[in-house]
């Protein structure tokens, strides 16, 4: 169970919650949804329900175990094995390891009294193991594993080969393996901030039907309407407007007509009791134009205060990002040519000889499997990465690259908002970065909060900002979409339709590529091209 009492959220100056009593509170059965618009304090209160940092004001107290999964999660030592690591949720790995080195000084010793110690510590070993489903963990495993786009071959590779996709998901999967023995039942309290970044179709619809079998308790941060809806039976609507959280008891469809009641009623309300003040206040200044009626006028001013301060407060629209992707600068036909692209991690080939040529203006989609070389192709065009071997990168006339990285690498955490703008565009003038910023809803104290402090969607819309002062005449974008809020999601569409650059996007999102209309793939990881059909978006989900 998971208990807040008098929560205060807090980012800098600005307050982003305050939830009275024991307002939030997690128990097992409960499936929750925390959802509000990008900046609200979603990923920031998931972090203080999870003990990953303090609240400003109050405390969150905790019984039994927690399984958090944040939304950058670069856990893990790199030369671990993903197998090790989904193992290590049960400390398995480490049992194993010690399993593995008594048995070879019971095979190799002389000694028989070494030989008799390592027995008897070997027996203790294998007792635990077994205790811990360990004769099953591999299958347990592997399946959780496979379920979430991972196969086999992959659970033998170390963490430091994996692309960012799949090492989110070995950590999505260590979760869940620690959190049930394979009937979906457990004490385990699941913290999600958005599970579903990196899965494919088939991989998010495992995950929907294990979530709502989980019987531990969870909350989730999610823009995906329909897990919304298959899985919570509690919503949290974070309001940053009124830095309130609003509970609704009930699931996602009934919060939408309960949330949309709510907010009829407080318009109501707020008419009729501005139209009475409207009236005390007229009829307040007509007495009070005389001396003896001074007093009825002021008691009637304080009676037209009171009742618009007692009122709940209405909310307003919620402001959208202005996203529109710059201008190109002007450039040659062709602006970038790629030859014999080669990526190698240790003996592992992910990809060889990839060549291709990016014209103006030219729309391009990179599909392929999770794991099959799309964001380590566009770290080597964005020049993040070099290619092992003879190829690389050839620029044309007039080139200019504008690189949006998936794991927001480009943002220095510990650098602010401001600093980072400035890092990124130092020929820009301050005013104009201003003026961009607040374009983006980045002005005031947000200036200066530190770039590790963002949510996932701030993160997305402050490299947006970077990108759109770059006048880059070729993108390279990949899963611009993730974390964003529906309305900023719609925002990002609109800038892809209407930029006349080159742009190479990888995504998971149909609707990212139907807004680009491209004109080629290239399918990864042999780097085979082809003219864009409407039957490779069949593939776009599951790539």
């Amino acid at each position: 169970m998971i208990v807040t009492q008098d929560l205060e959220v807090r980012v800098g100056a600005r307050t982003l919650l305050e939830a009275p009593g024991q307002q939030l509170r997690v128990q097992p059965g409960d499936r929750i949804g925390l959802i509000g618009r990008n900046g609200a304090g979603k990923t920031t209160s998931m972090r203080i329900l999870a003990g990953e940092t303090e609240p400003y004001g109050g405390k969150v107290t905790s019984s039994g175990p927690i399984g958090y999964l944040p939304q950058d999660s670069r856990e893990g030592n790199i030369e671990q094995t993903a197998r090790e690591r989904v193992l290590s949720a049960r400390g398995l790995d480490e049992i194993k390891r010690s399993m593995a080195k008594t048995q070879h000084i019971m095979e190799t010793t002389e000694d028989d009294k070494k030989r008799d110690k390592a027995i008897m510590k070997y027996s203790r070993l294998e007792e635990r193991y077994q205790a811990l489903g360990g004769y099953e963990a591999d299958a347990e495993c592997a399946q959780i594993c496979d379920n979430l786009g991972l196969p086999v071959r992959v659970l033998d590779q170390k963490l430091g080969t994996l692309s960012g996709g799949q090492r989110r998901r070995v950590e999505l999967a260590q979760i869940l393996f620690a959190a049930t023995s394979g009937s979906g039942k457990s004490e385990t309290i699941l913290l999600l901030d958005e599970p579903t970044n990196h899965l494919d179709a088939d991989s998010i619809t495992w995950l929907r039907g294990f979530l709502s079998k989980h019987e531990g308790g969870l909350v989730m941060i999610s823009h995906d309407v329909e897990l919304l809806e298959a899985v919570c039976n509690k919503i949290w609507f974070l309001d940053a407007v009124r830095g309130e959280a609003d509970v609704y008891n009930m699931g996602y469809k009934k919060y939408l007509d309960a949330r949309a009641t709510d907010e009829a009623r407080r318009r109501r309300e707020r008419a009729n009791a501005e139209k009475k003040a409207s009236a005390l206040h007229k009829q307040a200044a007509k007495l009070g134009a005389k001396a003896t009626k001074a007093a009825a006028a002021k008691q009637m001013l304080a009676r037209a205060d009171r009742m618009m301060n007692e009122l709940d407060e209405v909310r307003v629209s919620d402001r959208v990002a202005s996203i529109k992707f710059p201008e190109p600068a002007a450039c040659g036909k062709t602006p970038m040519f790629a030859k014999g692209l080669t990526k190698m991690y240790g003996s592992l080939e992910v990809f060889a000889g990839v060549d291709l040529a990016i014209d103006k203006g030219s729309r391009v989609v990179v599909l392929g499997t999770n794991g099959a070389g799309k964001t380590t192709l566009l770290k080597l065009l964005a020049g993040v990465e070099r290619t092992d071997g003879e190829g690389g990168i050839v620029s044309g006339h007039g080139l200019r690259i504008g690189y949006f990285a998936q794991e927001h690498d480009n943002i220095d955490p510990d650098k602010s908002v401001w600093q980072n703008t400035i890092d990124a565009c130092p020929d820009a003038g301050q005013q104009d970065l201003r003026g961009l910023l607040g374009a983006f809803m980045f002005s005031g104290d947000k200036l200066e909060q530190p770039a590790g402090t963002l949510s996932g969607g701030e993160k997305t819309r402050l490299s947006l900002a970077t990108l759109v002062s770059s006048r880059a005449n070729v993108l390279l974008l990949d899963e611009p979409t993730n974390n964003l809020d529906p309305q900023s999601r719609e925002q990002v569409l609109d800038a892809l339709t209407t930029y006349t650059g080159a742009v190479v996007l990888v995504t998971h999102d149909p609707g990212a590529v139907k807004a680009l209309e491209p004109e080629r793939v290239i399918i990864m990881p042999d780097g085979d091209e082809d003219l864009w059909s409407d039957e490779y978006m069949e593939i776009v989900e599951l790539a």
